[in-house]
């Protein structure tokens, strides 16, 4: 029976960590990849940080408006500080592709992401594409 108590025991505990680590994943601001978001803050902001500009960028619209633009996929962070330093902002923020819409090609090292609205086409074609034209139609 006391064995039976603590196995149900950590199991809740098992339970409240995951609910937990779910609620932190969907936590910060979701950003598609090549879009932008616009961010406002509570009140005017005096710097801003991106962790990683490879992933994201943020450009000042307004002293309390940031356009948020997705760079690269991935997670990186944003932190907003106010004039005297104290931060408004720090949040995770994760750019991710619109899989509805959208398929990554892979082709030996390099990858290619097509928009497909309604075919499937990419914005300029990579040195892989040209080739694999180019072998499919025998020049």
């Amino acid at each position: 029976m006391a064995a039976s108590k603590t196995s149900l025991t950590m199991l809740g505990a098992l339970v409240a960590l995951l609910g937990a680590t779910a609620a932190h994943a969907e936590a910060g601001i979701e950003v598609i990849m090549n879009q932008a978001k616009i961010v406002k803050l509570a009140r005017a902001a005096d710097t801003i940080v991106v962790g990683n500009p490879a992933i994201a960028d943020a450009s000042v619209q307004d002293a309390t408006t940031i356009v948020l633009t997705g760079k690269g996929f991935g997670v990186t962070n944003l932190v907003v500080l106010d004039e005297s330093g104290s931060p408004i902002m720090d949040e995770l923020v994760t750019v991710a592709r619109s899989s509805a819409s959208s398929v990554r090609v892979y082709r030996r090292a390099e990858i290619q992401t097509l928009s497909c609205t309604p075919f499937c086409e990419g914005s300029y074609k990579s040195d892989a594409e040209r080739t694999s034209e180019a072998e499919t139609s025998g020049q």
